[in-house]
């Protein structure tokens, strides 16, 4: 999404240029006409060239009287039989086709065999005709008069000049056309490979000059020092910060587009102390789709950074779980329900139920879904899941086949200050949409969980953990499908560190984090929303699925990140504060598909947590318990019935509520 969002950006600050260097109409309605005009005459001059050539650049060889000169009495015959070849093999090659601007390699090549071919032909049609028809040998006379180097100079000539003609189209709109918008950018661009080149390429053919590129910077040791299109490859990466320094470097463009997102952090973490704007090509798949072109370069994003390799999913199982059937989404206005929603509109559900009790958000997401997935049948309702009465309604109004339950109170500051509405959000909306799942004949129900469930330190890392074990011990007497999916952060949700630092740092810093060793799992949004699509389709009832949610990132060195993302020094430019653990935080989150409690699976990102699931009647009398304790909004009440229920829970000691 950013990488499109960036890209319509890249077009629309171009298009009025694009619009003004384009073509008149006039000319592009006549294009075709205009370039076979200019391949004829191209054959004329290429062929009065080889006349010349093959004798001697002189029009009246051997003193002959100017009547009887080649000009006059082969001249003419000889172009009229070229230039009927020559029209006819050049059109069954494309020749009338190119598009002169963008003449490459592949053009002269055309070209090549265009003529190649045309000359073979004419030389063999020529011979046969001249020997065997009697008006040629009278208007020509003895063949050997027509000197043999004729038909070779033709060929060479013929590339030349058609080569030239559309060489000089391209330089005229990459050098000559080109005009200065202003002052131009100092820029370097990081890769001396195709991608580097081709970017270089396209910066030459703006219409309005922007960049002044400086050189290259290639970690290749057989690179260094070499030249590309009159530029030099000036060092490795490791000497970036002084590159910069010594030419005033003002944008760097990474443009390696297969580039692991290790090696972009190494590109950013190098460069730290720098005041440079980041910028990054296409990925190759668009590239190769023509999607994009390599010039529409964007700022590089913290998802570059801390993005993972593509998702390989089973669409077909997906297919079968989605396809034609009505699902229920809860949460669907938040960060993972809304991308839930995406991805099953991508499989044609039936009917898709986006519940939300936010109504602005359910506005945006529902208006979005209308746009991009016209064809899919769906229906936005407002509901609250803590009303019992209300979720009831819903189901039997609908009867969702399948349910995706994503609403939940997510903030762990919040809800320490909040106990008695994480019980009943996380807990007792959990318990109404599975109770009413398995009284409504639902086929499947997937919860999502957190890595916060794991151990928990926090109020609502237990209410999620209690949640699962609701599910988990319902799906023993249900006819239902219940499975719990859970994983660790997303980018770029809501409230998460990434669009809060963002906003600190628009606003000049400074960034804070809360320890120098905090550490989170990371995972974008669609990644968790199609991993869970997945786990799903796996599920037989009672599982928790465990997403594998690779290594762990330290928040300090995200901030730094971040801030050099954007054009600044950490610690010079944007200061960063330390403020200390909030209430119920880990420094450490817990989160692992491999261990003795895990069993694999056969998709490599998702395990299964091996635990036992609890007695049903005594959870539902605790459950009860622990809602009738919510009302009351006592902490301490709330967290001594947790620690009942949840005997790994080793939060509530930490009492103090002020919220960093």
């Amino acid at each position: 999404m950013a990488e499109t969002n960036a890209n319509m950006q890249f077009n629309n600050e171009h298009q009025s240029l694009a619009e003004l260097s384009a073509p008149p109409a006039t000319m592009l309605r006549l294009r075709k006409f205009l370039i076979i005009l200019a391949h004829l005459l191209a054959f004329a001059a290429s062929l009065m060239f080889s006349f010349l050539v093959a004798n001697d650049m002189d029009f009246t060889p051997d003193d002959k009287p100017f009547a009887e000169s080649w000009l006059v009495m082969q001249y003419p015959v000889l172009l009229t039989f070229f230039v009927i070849v020559k029209l006819i093999i050049f059109s069954l090659f494309k020749q009338y086709r190119g598009w002169w601007r963008y003449v490459g390699i592949s053009d002269l090549l055309g070209i090549l065999r265009a003529s190649l071919v045309s000359t073979l032909i004419i030389v063999a049609l020529w011979y046969a005709l001249a020997f065997n028809v009697g008006p040629i040998r009278r208007t020509l006379g003895d063949i050997n008069k027509v000197r043999q180097g004729v038909f070779t100079a033709d060929l060479f000539a013929t590339v030349l000049i058609l080569g030239g003609l559309r060489m000089i189209i391209r330089l005229y709109y990459e050098e000559f056309r080109t005009v200065e918008g202003g002052r131009l950018k100092r820029f370097l661009i990081i890769g001396a490979g195709n991608a580097g080149e081709a970017l270089l390429r396209e910066i030459h053919r703006m219409d309005v000059a922007e960049y002044e590129v400086v050189g290259f910077v290639d970690d290749t040791p057989a690179k260094e020092g070499i030249y590309i299109h009159g530029l030099p490859v000036m060092g490795k990466v490791e000497e970036l910060p002084k590159i910069c320094e010594d030419h005033n470097i003002e944008e760097i463009a990474i443009a390696m587009p297969s580039a692991s997102h290790q090696q972009l952090r190494r590109v950013i973490q190098v460069c730290e102390g720098t005041k440079i704007r980041f910028r990054t090509v296409p990925s190759i798949t668009d590239i190769a789709s023509g999607r994009f072109r390599v010039s529409q370069i964007r700022d590089v994003d913290i998802n570059d950074l801390l993005g993972r390799k593509s998702v390989q999913l089973d669409l077909d199982l997906i297919e079968a779980f989605v396809q034609g059937k009505t699902i229920f989404v809860s949460g669907a206005g938040g960060s993972i329900g809304s991308e839930m929603c995406r991805q099953l509109c991508n499989f044609k559900p039936a009917l898709l139920l986006l519940i939300e009790q936010a109504e602005n958000p359910l506005f945006y997401i529902e208006r979005e879904l209308h746009k991009k997935f016209p064809t899919v049948n769906m229906q936005a309702i407002i509901c609250n899941i803590t009303d019992k009465t209300r979720v009831d309604e819903v189901f039997e109004k609908y009867k969702p086949q399948v349910v995706i339950h994503a609403a939940a109170h997510k903030h762990v500051p919040l809800m320490e200050l909040n106990p008695g509405e994480a019980i009943k959000n996380n807990i007792i909306g959990t318990k109404n949409i599975a109770d009413a799942a398995d009284r409504y004949g639902a086929a499947n129900v997937v919860m999502i969980s957190t890595d916060k469930a794991v151990n928990p330190t926090s109020i609502m890392g237990s209410s999620k953990r209690i949640a699962e074990m609701y599910i988990q011990s319902l799906n023993s007497t249900s006819k239902t499908h219940f499975v719990t999916v859970r994983f660790g952060n997303v980018l770029d949700s809501d409230g998460s560190v990434v669009p809060i630092f963002r906003k600190q740092i628009a606003e000049g810093g400074p960034v804070t984090v809360t320890h120098p060793e905090m550490k989170r799992y990371f995972m974008t949004i669609p990644e968790a929303s199609q991993l869970v699509l997945q786990a799903a389709t796996m599920g037989k009832g009672g599982e928790i699925f465990v997403l594998d949610m690779g290594e762990p990132v330290k928040i300090v060195d995200l901030a730094r990140e971040l801030i050099t993302l954007s054009g600044f020094r950490p610690g010079e430019d944007i200061e960063l504060l330390f403020t200390g653990p909030r209430p119920g935080e880990k420094l450490f989150e817990e989160l692992s598909i491999v261990g003795e409690d895990m069993q694999s699976t056969r998709h490599p990102k998702i395990g299964i947590w091996k635990n036992i699931p609890k007695d049903q009647d005594k959870l539902r009398s605790d459950i009860e318990e622990l809602a009738a304790i919510a009302i009351t909004q006592n902490h301490s009440l709330v967290v001594q019935k947790i620690k009942e229920l949840v005997p790994e829970y080793i939060g509530g000691n930490n009492t103090n509520t002020e919220n960093n």
